[in-house]
């Protein structure tokens, strides 16, 4: 079966699976399935598609996949959605079924224009308390037509009975000639990662590896390196044949980062085993380490006479220790004498810069960003630290506790009009 298969069994009425992995990188001929955006079967206001998704990580992550002209909204906080809803049409609207579900009890979200249903891997939203608000979106967009991606349709037996009877099905399902589960291709690695922190990720990955020639996967065609790499690192989910094809590159098994509800997936096409990465304890700890040797050698090596003097009448009245400290606390507050840019609330943890794809040309201004990140993301004043507006992106320093927040409550926002993407910078 293909897609143009699939095309025609939707244009009939009848439900089509798309077999693939649960990322939505993997699914990019879902858009033309979709066809051009148009006004949905209903008279009533609201999204012409609907993606059900397992969470709103997930459903967030749908924004920054989307072609340039199929804008989605991502439901990552009720009230804003709800605002949204109001004020101005969405096209495409992606959320957490538990979260649509409230927002359609609340009357907040209408599905009388709904064309099409997309649902977003399933197998993690069949069982569980999530069933049954699936069942009661699916009743209310009963005539729109169905799309559902699946890893595993044989896992989903009496749901697609029940809600995609007679389905097409378009790709191969991970079973034999006699319908038992393929093995896993090759053994692997494994790190729980959200995609917007991947980028740090590999660095920890590097570290603990001590990788010093590795291979990064990406995504895309695999193109083997001139020289053996001695670590793979794959920041995209493979596919079966994918993964075999990495772990044949050399450098061990390849390490593959993924969030929790692809877990299940990963464990079907390969023979896990869990790596585990610095945390920030380890790095705080790693930190210190580095200042004191740092102080060692100044001490060994180099001259303080000047700077006893300086301190000498200190050391009458407080233990040496407690200047040491009290001089390092200094420090930290202003930053080796530079003037201090960041917000106090950032200066016990490292900042985190986020990145804002909105800039200059967009109007947009540092007290727009406060305010989105404020009002949005609900990221306290205190967290924010120093903002710098670009011609067509926006650098921001928040909280390490507060980056994760940030990133997925500006993802899908609006500032001076136009939809935000936001993720971690890559270049720190």
């Amino acid at each position: 079966m293909t897609a143009a298969d699939a095309k025609v069994a939707l244009e009939r009425g009848r439900p089509v699976v798309l077999v693939r992995p649960p990322a939505v990188e993997c699914v990019r001929d879902l858009w033309e399935l979709l066809g051009p955006l148009a006004p949905g079967r209903g008279s009533g206001v609201g999204p012409r598609v609907l993606v059900l998704c397992a969470d709103d990580a997930s459903a967030a992550e749908w924004v920054a996949a989307a072609p340039g002209d199929r804008p989605v909204h991502a439901v990552t906080g009720l009230a804003r959605t709800s605002r949204v809803l109001k004020e101005r049409p969405v096209d495409i609207l992606a959320g957490a079924v538990k979260d649509l579900a409230v927002l359609l009890e609340r009357a907040a979200l209408k599905l009388d224009a709904v064309a099409s249903v997309v649902l977003a891997w399933p197998e993690a939203l069949v069982e569980g308390d999530g069933a049954a608000a699936l069942d009661t979106l699916l009743g209310e967009a009963r005539d729109a037509h169905r799309i559902v991606l699946s890893w595993n349709p044989a896992l989903l037996g009496d749901f697609l009975e029940r809600h995609a009877r007679r389905a097409l099905v378009v790709g191969m399902p991970p079973v034999d000639e006699t319908g038992r589960p393929l093995p896993p291709a090759c053994r692997a690695r494994f790190a729980v990662v959200p995609s917007f922190r991947r980028s740090l990720a590999v660095r920890d990955a590097l570290d603990t590896l001590s990788a010093t020639t590795p291979f990064v996967w990406n995504g895309g065609p695999i193109t083997p390196p001139e020289a053996a790499p001695d670590a793979v690192l794959c920041t995209a989910l493979p596919s079966r044949d994918e993964v075999a094809t990495l772990a044949r590159l050399g450098g061990g098994e390849p390490v593959v980062f993924i969030a929790a509800v692809q877990l299940p997936y990963l464990r079907s096409v390969a023979t896990l085993t869990p790596l585990a990465l610095a945390s920030g304890a380890d790095r705080a700890r790693d930190r210190a380490e580095m200042l004191r040797e740092r102080v060692a050698g100044l001490l060994t090596a180099g001259s303080v006479d000047a700077e006893l003097a300086l301190l000498d009448p200190l050391f009458e009245r407080f233990d040496p220790a407690e200047v040491a400290a009290a001089l390092l606390a200094l420090q930290r507050e202003t930053g080796s004498g530079k003037r201090e840019t960041i917000a106090p609330g950032v200066v016990d943890g490292a900042p985190v810069r986020v990145f804002v794809g909105v800039g200059k040309k967009d109007r947009a201004s540092a007290k727009d960003l406060v305010g989105a990140l404020i009002r949005e993301a609900g990221i306290a004043k205190g967290d924010i630290g120093r903002i710098e507006v670009r011609e067509t992106f926006s650098l921001v320093e928040v909280g390490a506790a507060a980056a994760e927040q940030a990133v997925r409550g500006l993802t899908g926002t609006t500032i001076r009009g136009r939809r935000v993407v936001a993720r971690l910078d890559r270049e720190r």
